[in-house]
């Protein structure tokens, strides 16, 4: 894992670090106003930050290079991002924190099934046994 070939493993530890402080900074903030406007509020952070850090990085000449089939699917993904923030930040505003994340996680094992139909990626043994221990876990968690 070392050099540069590792740094994705750092990102995607600091991912989880700051998913988990979203969930419950989210939930201490939804106490005294609705669900969707917090998610719109979350966004708007979101995109003012995203927006930052690509004019500051100089990438946004990149948005000419993009093609036709690029720009429907990151919008597409947009869509599924809004609409799974809306539903996560509702049910986070109804239910417990110990429940709502454990299932949200279970995205985990839709993404590698949909990862095998969709993109036809190769699956192994340790990915099914991962897959197969998340969502024991997932039970476990909310039951």
């Amino acid at each position: 894992m070392g050099g540069r070939r590792g740094m994705w493993f750092v990102f995607a530890l600091l991912s989880a670090v700051f998913a988990a402080l979203t969930s419950i900074l989210a939930k201490m903030g939804m106490e005294e106003i609705n669900s969707n406007l917090a998610t719109a509020i979350r966004t708007a952070v979101v995109l003012v930050m995203a927006w930052g850090i690509v004019l500051i990085t100089g990438k946004a000449g990149g948005l000419a290079d993009l093609s036709g089939r690029s720009w429907a699917f990151l919008i597409l993904s947009g869509v599924a991002t809004g609409l799974s923030w809306l539903c996560y930040y509702y049910a986070l505003q109804k239910g417990e924190a110990s429940k709502v994340v454990p299932i949200d996680k279970f995205s985990v094992v839709i993404s590698v099934v949909l990862a095998f139909l969709v993109l036809h990626e190769r699956v192994d043994v340790k990915t099914v046994l991962g897959c197969v221990l998340i969502t024991a876990g997932t039970f476990v968690m909310i039951l």
